[in-house]
């Protein structure tokens, strides 16, 4: 594929908590400790949009991790994610910083209501000139079921049953208002065309809702929809909805053929595999020298504990590993009954074992460490020939993780961002104000996700 006329998409990946995705970040000696002043995560977003970076976005729980031992105990002592904010709130903090900057923040299909949903991201995307993203999660685990009143968290695939429903009722919200609907005439008094707000009576299998949303339409039509399925129902889900896709890669050649199977899986939606961008998650230590970025990379490593690795793997498996054998293989119940089937999948593939144990788990997934997902580590140089490897045959852009805040951030804009750009690869200034035009995605028309509705339908 030719990338001369291709630029790529950067993503920062970030926690509404005191850690970055990887749990050790808030050990590091230059790591910032005010994670719970606006101050924090402005800095982070001034930094971004120096960067010209197409988006900040804000993965979630709703839960600590207290699978591991029934408790959170350690979590709470170790620091492991245990503090968990609201990510729009800060969005709105980080959206007042900046004026380009695309922000994302992720809400579950499990646990909230549709119109709550849709109401909630409409109005940030018009608070912020069409800079929204929604990051659509069906959530993970029993701890955030019992948060929310229930006894346990629904099965894999009836989630997802749940979350196109879920998707249809807030898509078809935000086609509430058409684009001409308001007319604002004092004059006359005429405040807006009722025959452009339409109501949407939805009666489904998992909700009813009637509508019209009362938010306009934003400058970018509707927020831009987020997804990261990666098992097989998972990615049906993302083919029909994402216009990103966060991709989890463990190497080059797994990635090569993840990016083609998600492409088809758009196609098969009825929908083009050029609008859709993949984006996998991308590590990095960059540093003066290759030697300076290894040792760099030692000292981000050494922040690691054990106790990261098991509670984390216990919150996305729904499964309390301090209640088995180390060594005991899972059953094909117990394995199915996980609950993040890529995970799974992903450490089935690389341990060679059908059926593996804690020990596979731990030691296959890297969960918790740095060994979890690729690590690109050198100069500047090094780490963009990597990138551009990658983007020419398996993503169309990044999402960026820093291992130590802010400063892992300020070292990829002062370092990687510039050989980026002098390769042509990346945008020099912003052209556009929306998060649509950062991404060269067209802004949606009303109504026009029923196509593929209708295409499944017939």
């Amino acid at each position: 594929m030719n990338t001369s006329k291709r630029q790529m998409a950067l993503v920062a990946f970030l926690q509404a908590q005191n850690c970055t995705n990887y749990v050790g970040s808030w050990r590091h000696p230059s790591s910032m400790s005010d994670f719970t002043t606006p101050e924090y995560f402005q800095r982070i977003a001034r930094t971004l949009e120096e960067g010209k970076f197409d988006m900040a976005f804000f993965d979630d729980r709703l839960a600590m991790p207290d699978i591991y031992g029934d408790s959170h105990r350690e979590t709470v002592a170790n620091g492991v994610r245990c503090v968990k904010m609201d990510p729009a709130t800060i969005l709105m903090a980080m959206a007042g910083a900046t004026s380009r900057l695309g922000l994302g923040a992720t809400y579950s299909t499990t646990y909230y209501e549709p119109f709550h949903v849709a109401r909630l991201f409409a109005t940030l995307d018009l608070m912020t000139k069409g800079r929204v993203a929604w990051n659509v999660v069906t959530s993970l685990n029993d701890s955030e079921a019992a948060n929310f009143g229930r006894d346990e968290h629904l099965e894999h695939d009836l989630r997802y049953d749940r979350a196109d429903e879920f998707m249809e009722v807030v898509m078809g919200h935000w086609d509430s208002w058409e684009d001409d609907a308001m007319v604002l005439d004092k004059a006359s008094g005429r405040f807006a065309d009722p025959d452009k707000v339409h109501r949407l009576d939805h009666r489904g299998t998992f909700f009813r809702s009637k509508g019209p949303l009362p938010v306009p339409r934003s400058q970018q039509g509707h927020p831009v929809i987020l997804q990261a399925g990666q098992s097989g129902r998972g990615m049906r889900f993302a083919g029909r909805w994402a216009e990103l896709v966060f991709a989890a890669y463990p190497n080059f050649e797994a990635g090569r053929k993840q990016y083609a199977a998600l492409k088809n899986a758009v196609a098969e939606a009825g929908r083009d595999p050029d609008e859709v961008k993949i984006a996998p998650a991308l590590k990095f230590v960059v540093g003066e020298s290759e030697a300076q970025a290894q040792d760099r990379l030692a000292t981000i490593a050494a922040t690691a504990r054990p106790i990261d690795s098991l509670a984390l793997l216990c919150e996305v498996l729904n499964v309390d590993f301090a209640q088995r054998p180390y060594e005991l293989p899972f059953t094909d119940e117990e394995l199915a009954a996980t609950s993040w089937h890529g995970l799974r999948d992903r450490v089935i593939a690389a341990s060679g074992k059908e059926n593996p144990s804690v020990k596979d788990f731990v030691e296959f997934s890297g969960r918790g460490t740095v060994k979890e997902g690729p690590n690109f580590v050198g100069t500047p140089t090094q780490i963009a020939d990597q990138m551009e490897a990658w983007f020419g045959a398996a993503c169309d852009g990044f999402v960026i993780q820093a291992l130590y805040t802010p400063g892992g951030y300020e070292d990829f804009v002062r370092m990687v961002v510039p050989e980026l750009q002098r390769r042509g690869l990346f945008r020099k200034e912003y052209e556009g104000r929306t998060l649509r035009q950062h991404l060269g995605l067209e802004r949606p028309q009303p109504r026009a996700w029923r196509r593929t509705e209708l295409r499944e339908a017939a």
